[in-house]
Formats: structure tokens, C-alpha cells, sequence
């Protein structure tokens, strides 16, 4: 019994970790797509901040200032893609795939040119990471049966950036719902005909809802290359980008929904890290392939329309223009 809870309790605390850069993708699509913009940009803003934190920390040896950095180039690519889409009305798919073409070069670019490894960073040392903090009395509690081993390895001993991901939920959640600003954001992604003639700038809620956006990519990148690895890595964003997406759209825009369906995609991750080279009955050994590809399979499934009517935003993807 305790070696099957200690299983079930470790293939949970890997799902946490690994939900983390989805939860926060996932909030981003919900603040940016709620507002009418398509955000199929995820990807290269988490990249781009991924690349900027490891770089910065590398330097600088600071792991917050690598934060900052993440923050601030996230929002930028952010901004960019507001400014193609709202200012000039462009084509938000198109725009999103450009920033994730923008981010896969250029990282890869500034990696060779700055610190000559083929496109990664330096190694980052222990000072220049974000490190994993034990809870209150969880060393105390740890000899308890169930709730001990529950609290001291499973909630306990996560760095930072994961309790803020699932605290950033509920505040995603409490900013749409009992906000002035979030009820504005979600009308403009609904009908921003009404908002303009409210006297509401639609550009500017819309402005406001990329840069929200940028910030959580830039928590994921920071989470990637400072908090579950220890530098970055060519493309080490891997699709996560696209997966949450696919767990916005699976959530219907919802922040719980959008935060369960990452968990579903992590617990997938961590399983198929477990289930590598383990040989089954009646089955027999799993091939690694088939047990990494399946969070992607999962994606193209929900996707291709597998989970039901999910209906979005009237107003997505449309851009506006002011009537005169």
C-alpha cells in the first residue's frame, strides 16, 4: 500500500510540475482570446522568455532578474503582435505564426552569437535558479500515513513558479468574472460594437489583454529554462504553446476547465516518462516513441473536434473597426 501511494503521489507531483508552463500558456490564451485576439502565438512568447531568463541569469547570476527579463521580452512580442492585429488589423493567425518563427530563429541566433554552444546557454548554477521550497511542517508531518506523504512530497517541495501557476487560475478567473476590466474584456470579445459605443476604447482592452497575456508567457519561459531545467535549449518550448491551446479550447475559454485539461496533458507527460521501456501484460514493452508522442496525439484529437461543442468568442479573430 505505502509503495503503490508513493507511486501514485510521485506520478502526481511530475503532472504539477509538468502542467506548470501549460497553466500559465493557458491563463495567457484565456486574458488575449477573451478579448477577440487569436493567440496562436503562445509558443514563441514562452520561448522568446525562456531565452531571455536563462541568458540574463547566466550573466547576471540573479534568478529574478532573468524573470524580469522574460517578462519584459514576452510583453514586447506581445505588443508586437497587438500591433500587427489591433493597430493595422491584420491576419491574427498569420501574426502569431510569424512571433513563433520570430522566436524559434531568433534565439537560436543570439544563443550562437552570445555564448558560442550551438544555441544553448550556459549551465545555469544554484544561485541562478529558482529552487524548491518546503512548505511549513512538511518535514514534521512526513512520517503520517496518506496525508503526510500528500503534504510533504506532493504539495511541498515545488520551486515558486508553480504554486504561482495554479494561483494564477483562480486570479485569472476572479479578474474575468468580478472585474470593471474584465467584464469589459470579455464584452469586446463578444460584441465590441457595444463597448465602442459605451465610450470604450476597444484598442486599448484589447492592448491591455496582450500584454496580461505576454506576462504569463513569460512566467511559462522563465519556468522553463530556470525552474524545471537549468538552461536553455534549442526550441525547448517543444509544442507546449500549441498544447495550450488545445487545453484552452478543450476548457471552453474557462480558466478551471482550461487549468484541468493542462493536468490532463501533464499527467500524459508524466506518464509517459514512467511507462518508457516498462513492459506490460498482454502487451508487452511500450514503445518510447508511442509513450512521447502521446500528449501531442492527444492534441490533434481535441483539436480535430473530439470534445464537444466549444463555443468561442463571437468576435474572435475579427478585427475591429471603428464605425464613423
Amino acid at each position: 500500500m505505502n509503495d503503490a501511494l508513493l507511486i501514485a503521489v510521485s506520478a502526481l507531483d511530475a503532472t504539477l510540475r509538468l502542467s506548470a508552463p501549460l497553466i500559465f500558456c493557458a491563463m495567457a490564451g484565456v486574458f488575449s482570446e477573451r478579448s477577440g485576439i487569436v493567440d496562436i502565438g503562445l509558443e514563441g512568447k514562452m520561448l522568446a522568455g525562456a531565452f531571455a531568463a536563462a541568458a540574463t541569469a547566466a550573466v547576471t547570476g540573479s534568478v529574478w532578474l532573468g524573470l524580469f527579463c522574460a517578462l519584459g521580452v514576452s510583453v514586447a512580442m506581445a505588443l508586437l503582435h497587438g500591433f500587427a492585429c489591433i493597430t493595422h488589423k491584420g491576419n491574427q493567425v498569420v501574426s502569431g505564426l510569424a512571433i513563433n518563427i520570430l522566436a524559434s530563429g531568433l534565439t537560436v541566433a543570439l544563443g550562437i552569437a552570445w555564448f558560442q554552444r550551438g544555441g544553448q546557454t550556459p549551465a545555469l548554477e544554484a544561485d541562478a535558479r529558482f529552487a524548491a521550497i518546503t512548505l511549513p511542517g512538511a518535514d514534521s508531518v512526513a512520517d503520517l500515513p496518506i496525508i503526510g506523504v500528500v503534504y510533504s512530497e506532493l504539495l511541498s517541495g515545488h520551486n515558486i513558479l508553480v504554486y504561482m501557476a495554479f494561483l494564477s487560475v483562480p486570479l485569472t478567473a476572479w479578474v474575468l468574472y468580478n472585474t470593471r476590466f474584465g467584464l469589459r474584456l470579455r464584452a469586446v470579445g463578444e460584441n465590441p460594437q457595444a463597448v465602442d459605443t459605451a465610450g470604450i476604447s476597444v484598442a486599448w482592452l484589447r492592448y491591455r489583454s496582450v500584454i496580461c497575456a505576454g506576462l504569463l508567457c513569460g512566467l511559462a519561459g522563465a519556468y522553463l529554462s530556470t525552474a524545471q531545467n537549468a538552461a536553455f535549449l534549442k526550441d525547448m518550448s517543444a509544442g507546449k504553446g500549441y498544447i495550450a491551446l488545445a487545453a484552452l479550447i478543450f476548457g471552453k475559454w474557462r480558466p478551471t476547465q482550461a487549468m484541468l485539461a493542462c493536468l490532463l496533458f501533464g499527467f500524459l507527460d508524466a506518464l509517459a516518462a514512467r511507462l518508457q521501456g516498462v513492459e506490460l501484460p498482454l502487451i508487452g514493452e511500450i514503445p518510447v516513441q508511442l509513450m512521447q508522442a502521446l500528449p501531442y496525439i492527444l492534441t490533434v484529437i481535441l483539436l480535430a473536434g473530439f470534445i464537444g461543442r466549444a463555443i468561442a468568442p463571437k468576435a474572435i479573430g475579427i478585427p475591429y473597426s471603428k464605425e464613423r
